[in-house]
């Protein structure tokens, strides 16, 4: 059994299996899934897990060099922006794009990770850094 880190073997794996410029996308409860995109479906009721949980367990483990969000969120959702922000702590550039590019950008994810996050346009796509 792992001792520490992701316990889930499915985001355990796509971690370890993601090379430079890959992106995942962590969203939301009703967020899309792109047809042959992977899903990892984390959500069990409404805002369990919620997204900056699972958004902190993937930043723990994943070298990250850009990241994308709906801008839909500043507007929406301030509040989930605001703490965003708190938790990157400018760790990697943040662009926003309007929610229906976000959609065409999760096609090209490697995998979906589903939250139970019942927040509207609380997604991000995370692009893979590299450690050398």
């Amino acid at each position: 059994m792992k001792k520490i880190g992701l316990l889930h073997g499915d985001l355990s794996k796509l971690i370890a299996e993601m090379a430079h410029n890959d992106t995942i996308l962590i969203g939301d409860a009703g967020m899309p899934v792109p047809k042959g995109v992977q899903l990892i479906d984390l959500a069990v009721v409404n805002g369990v897990p919620s997204f900056f949980q699972v958004l902190k367990a993937i930043l723990s483990e994943l070298s990250v060099e850009e990241g994308f969000i709906d801008t839909e969120m500043n507007e929406v959702s301030p509040h989930m922006r605001k703490e965003l922000e708190e938790v990157l702590n400018g760790q990697f550039k943040l662009n926003e794009i309007p929610h229906e590019e976000l959609k065409e950008l999760s096609k090209g994810c490697k995998a979906v990770i589903r939250t139970g996050e019942f927040t509207p346009y609380t997604n991000i796509i995370l692009k893979s850094g590299v450690l050398f």
